[in-house]
């Protein structure tokens, strides 16, 4: 449901507050020029682009993609203030970089921001946070079919168990699928006080006292299966290398372990394509390298970022350049 207004500008002062990680970290990789054409992947609240528009000028151009419908608004905003032509395009990022690919559209400068924003964070009614009781939505699209309830109270312990264990990381992924079974026979999932009261009863007790909340890997995973997170990256990485000019930059920031990899071995099959046996003397394959990376290990966060903003340990960005 569209947010109210006292919602909306909730968000927008939480927004207006919230530091984007790894934002020098980017300027410096990407080093826009003012006649770059850049194209922001993830547009959020407009973190990134706010700093990386203002290296831009009137004969550059900045294009921005989100598929949460609350980000146009904070677009509107920074259009109204950006030095540079920029334009808002509404969907999933690998949808809309298949489209632009359609249309022969060229960047210099592609970044993708992964994972959750703080506007969705902060948005109690989305049920993206283990920390409100709110409904198990979890959709970063209000158009999206299948909610984070729906895996819940459909997806048999098998399939439950899996996702936590490969998208969350979570060591008692078993344990949970079945209190998970056990408890929606008794009364279906609709509330993340529900979810984390499950969690909870399901670990062992000493598992229970750490120093952040046990259900965090549980809702990692049922966001990522919402909204398809993984494929999508997978679609949109060969389409954005592919949009880039000769020369240009691809930055990725990730936060979660299975992003990373697919954003390296990525990188890696594009800088290094020869398929030929190791012991061939020359290549026969004619495979030629597309991208060069630029970050041979993930950047991280400093000290000083860490401090101020603990949303940010997990991030990592690596980027390439278009050859």
């Amino acid at each position: 449901m569209p947010p109210s207004a006292l919602s909306l500008a909730f968000e927008v002062e939480m927004a207006m507050a919230h530091e984007p990680v790894l934002r020098e970290e980017l300027l410096e990789i990407l080093d826009p020029a003012p006649t770059s054409q850049v194209l922001d992947c993830t547009f959020g609240a407009g973190g990134h682009a706010k700093a990386v528009a203002a290296r831009l000028g009137p004969r550059g151009s900045f294009t921005a993609c989100d598929r949460d419908p609350i980000a146009r608004g904070y677009f509107e905003e920074f259009s109204r203030t950006a030095s540079v032509p920029a334009e808002f395009l509404a969907g999933n990022f690998a949808d809309v970089l298949h489209e632009l690919g359609r249309q022969r559209r060229r960047f210099t400068h592609i970044y993708l921001d992964l994972g959750l924003s703080s506007m969705q964070v902060d948005t109690e009614e989305r049920g993206f946070s283990y920390s409100y009781d709110a409904p198990l939505d979890m959709r970063m699209e209000p158009d999206l079919e299948l909610t984070a309830a729906d895996i819940l109270n459909t997806w048999d312990e098998a399939r439950l168990a899996w996702v936590f264990r490969e998208y969350g990381e979570e060591r008692y992924a078993r344990r949970i699928a079945r209190s998970v079974i056990r408890r929606r026979e008794r009364n279906p999932y609709s509330r993340t006080a529900e979810l984390v009261d499950t969690v909870k009863e399901a670990i062992p007790t000493p598992a229970r006292f750490g120093s952040r909340n046990p259900a965090r890997r549980v809702f990692q995973a049922l966001r990522i299966a919402v909204n398809d997170e993984l494929e999508s990256l997978r679609r949109a990485l060969p389409e954005a290398a592919t949009l880039l000019r000769p020369g240009g930059v691809l930055a990725v920031i990730s936060f979660h372990s299975l992003e990373d990899r697919i954003v390296k071995e990525f990188f890696a099959a594009q800088a290094h394509p020869c398929t030929c046996p190791p012991d061939f003397p020359v290549c026969v394959c004619g495979k030629e390298a597309t991208l060069e990376i630029i970050t041979p290990k993930a950047v991280m966060p400093g000290t000083r970022e860490l401090e101020a903003n603990p949303r940010s340990s997990s991030a990592r960005m690596r980027a390439a350049r278009k050859r």
